[in-house]
């Protein structure tokens, strides 16, 4: 621990004599950007183009200000925004100039919730409550293409979050235009007893050409837009009094299944037919019931194949709709992808695929299923309750999570959580306490405790972490505290580790100065150092040691980047694991390093790619990997994406076995417009002659109405070295009715 103290200092003290112009984090200004709204009494056609003679009434919005690559500076491009509203929709129309016009656009596909990475956009964020914590995100590119999600305290999303609202757009010779129709009952605003609204709001523009990111309300570079206390002001709402309203989404599906073995020993074949439905219920601005019955996700993106050589089980995201809407309620915990201020640790008290799904990723029927979530400017809670059928041995279980959180301050929360898997024979209870709380606007502190007991066993189980953050436009640093007993065992959640003690501090340093070489082409050089230690929390031994050193890092004006990274380990295993069937490392303690090379071009081109290579010692043995992917994209209605990825073992494990892995995949989407596409994946992985396949039709023939024609096909070697098949063909209509 000493010498991880001593390396951060030393790393802070070697850079802190040189300091970015722009590097200032700014409190939001007391005095807010405001932008004000039009009354009309007629209707707007979408069509992308501005031509009703209401727009010559609406105010202009100011100048943007530049956020990236340099803060604080007028935008090189103007964004031109108005806003208009009736009784029933609120407007938005956009000029994005560009003295480029078409030929500067970026587009790389139709995907709803597309990458920002990879698109001219905009993005407008409402706070109807004022409450400078929560948001609701509406983005468009320039071609029309939809996302949309919900923000909290600029720290959980609901990526998923779809909304009904319409947009059209158009592109010239001077920029792009876009039309914008979001009905009143898409957004959640405040019951106020005056009729006239102000709220918090924002728009941010990305001109991908030259990746510069401006907004309406300027926000210091180190946050993200959703941090809503920089936001500005729209003026001058009078919406219409927030009534519950309810969307019906009925469906009806048949598929066909089918299962053989190559050697015709084994054949089923099975045709069924299932209706089922979801309805949401606004009973007011701040409260929505979810209900769904006969549950199916047949349209529901397929999981990917992972070669995984680690030791621990690789976790795979949610990809169903009912649960990723309002995921970030629920889904509170330590993640590794947070800025890696967790490292390689995962704690999630509640973990959404542990319902409906078995180990190996096979659906298992959901009978019903209810959520009420309330949210506002002082609280948060909600509840989910799931009845799951019995299946193949498997007991009929009940699943119950509940979640409230008190908001303290301005940027501060309180809460806690409980999970409850019942069955027959025994049930799971999970209970966590948690806190959150920004210091300043570069502070903040986050906090869980978690206890768990199964009532078969009556075995007690403790988790909990802490973390420190710290981030302005110059740096970025971290220290995590993290602890799992034994037998902590949260069977509706999900842990990396058992029996562990986790210490993961880190440190990057952001430097944009007059140093920096190639600035044309350089934006950023990012140097940082990861740290993770392990020690078993029954007997206090060192059991696993990262240091991640990475002296290289450039991220490019265009969004490529490439680095370096060398990570010396330490691994104590207390049990023999296998990275690959036919290597098995034993029992045993291994120092070994490790070599990274990382680049990427920019992804909004037509043509891109990105490249990981690693090669070092590994265990008692030697392992070379790579990871190549090659996307292309002549058009955003055509997009082919490649990938290689191998596994090269050499003279690893008990018996100094050579192997080679490889896990070929391509994707494509093909897109006759952003409401009418065509996707699909084929996987293979050399190791087991595992292969996966997925084509997927979708048609939102009206919005949030839609038409999937979808295939799936799965093979594989059995124990026995049979080859068996799984193919499944699946038609699904779906129709939502807005009450």
């Amino acid at each position: 621990m000493k010498n991880i103290i001593l390396i951060l200092l030393l790393f802070t003290v070697s850079f802190s004599s040189v300091y970015s112009q722009d590097s200032e984090v700014f409190k939001p200004d007391s005095i807010k950007k405001i932008l004000g709204a039009a009354e009309i009494h007629s209707y707007i056609r979408i069509d992308g183009v501005l031509d009703e003679d209401e727009w010559k009434i609406a105010t202009v919005s100011p100048p943007f200000t530049q956020i990236e690559p340099v803060q604080g500076i007028l935008s090189g491009f103007e964004t031109s925004v108005k806003i208009l509203y009736n009784r029933h929709f609120l407007y938005i129309g956009v000029f994005a100039k560009d003295s480029l016009g078409k030929k500067a656009i970026r587009a790389t596909d139709f995907k709803r919730d597309f990458d920002f990475q990879k698109h001219d956009l905009v993005v407008f964020s409402f706070d109807g409550f004022r409450d400078e914590r929560n948001g609701m995100h509406f983005a468009t590119n320039a071609f029309g293409v939809q996302a949309d999600f919900l923000s909290f305290d600029d720290m959980y999303f609901d990526d998923d979050w779809d909304a009904v609202w319409k947009v059209r757009t158009n592109r010239t010779d001077t920029g792009w235009y876009s039309e914008i129709a979001i009905p009143w009952h898409s957004l959640r605003y405040s019951r106020k007893n005056d009729s006239v609204q102000q709220w918090g709001f924002n728009i941010y523009r990305n001109r991908r050409l030259t990746n510069e990111g401006s907004a309406f309300s300027p926000y210091p570079r180190s946050f993200g837009f959703t941090r809503m206390n920089y936001e500005g002001l729209l003026t001058n709402l009078k919406p219409p009094p927030p009534r519950a309203n309810i969307r019906l989404q009925p469906f009806m599906l048949t598929s066909l299944n089918q299962s053989s073995t190559g050697d015709g020993s084994f054949k089923r074949k099975e045709t069924t037919f299932k209706p089922g439905g979801d309805i949401k219920w606004a009973i007011s601005p701040n409260t929505v019931l979810d209900l769904t019955f006969n549950t199916d996700f047949a349209q529901a993106d397929a999981d990917r194949q992972v070669n995984n050589i680690t030791r621990f089980s690789v976790f795979f995201p949610e990809r169903r709709q009912f649960f990723l809407e309002n995921a970030s309620l629920f889904a509170v915990g330590i993640s590794p992808f947070d800025d890696f201020s967790g490292g390689n640790m995962r704690i999630q008290p509640f973990f959404s695929r542990r319902v409906g799904l078995d180990d190996q990723g096979k659906s298992i029927p959901i009978d019903a299923g209810s959520r009420l979530v309330y949210r506002s400017a002082k609280r948060n809670y909600g509840a989910m309750l799931i009845r799951q059928r019995e299946q193949n041995g498997t007991p009929a279980t009940n699943f119950f999570v509940t979640r409230y959180s008190e908001n303290l301050g301005s940027q501060n929360r309180v809460g806690a959580l409980v999970t409850v898997r019942n069955r027959p024979d025994y049930s799971n209870i999970v209970s966590a306490v948690d806190g959150f709380f920004r210091v300043k606007e570069e502070h903040s502190v986050n906090a869980m405790a978690i206890h768990s007991v199964s009532t078969n066993n009556k075995q007690n189980g403790f988790a909990g972490f802490a973390q420190y953050f710290y981030s302005n436009n110059q740096w970025k640093f971290w220290w995590t505290q993290s602890v799992v007993t034994k037998h902590f065992n949260p069977e509706l959640g999900f842990v990396s580790r058992n029996d562990v003690i986790g210490t993961t501090p880190g440190l990057y340093w952001f430097y944009r100065g007059k140093m920096l070489p190639f600035k044309k082409i350089v934006r950023a050089f990012e140097p940082g150092l990861l740290t993770e230690f392990y020690h078993q929390s029954s007997t206090g031994k060192l059991i696993e040691r990262q240091i991640s050193i990475n002296p290289i890092w450039f991220n490019l004006q265009n969004g490529g980047f490439f680095g370096y990274v060398f990570t010396p380990s330490y691994q104590l295993l207390n049990e023999a694991f296998y990275p690959a069937d036919s290597v098995r490392i034993e029992v045993g303690e291994y120092r070994y390093s490790r070599h990274y090379a990382n680049m990427g071009t920019d992804p909004s081109r037509k043509l891109s790619a990105q490249l990981t290579l690693e090669t070092g010692t590994y265990y008692d043995g030697k392992l070379h990997r790579g990871d190549f992917t090659l996307r292309f994209a002549p058009i955003p209605h055509i997009s082919v994406t490649t990938r290689f990825n191998r596994n090269h073992f050499r003279n690893v494990g008990t018996i100094d076995q050579d192997a080679k892995v490889d896990l070929y995949s391509i994707e494509g989407r093909f897109a006759l417009n952003p409401r009418v596409q065509l996707t699909g994946f084929y996987q293979r992985n050399s190791e087991n002659k595992r292969t996966n396949m997925n084509i997927r039709f979708s048609w939102e023939y009206q919005p949030l109405s839609f038409i999937y024609i979808v295939y799936n096909l799965r093979g594989f070697d059995n124990a026995e070295f049979k080859r068996e098949t799984e193919a499944q063909s699946i038609a699904k209509i779906s129709y939502l009715k807005q009450l």
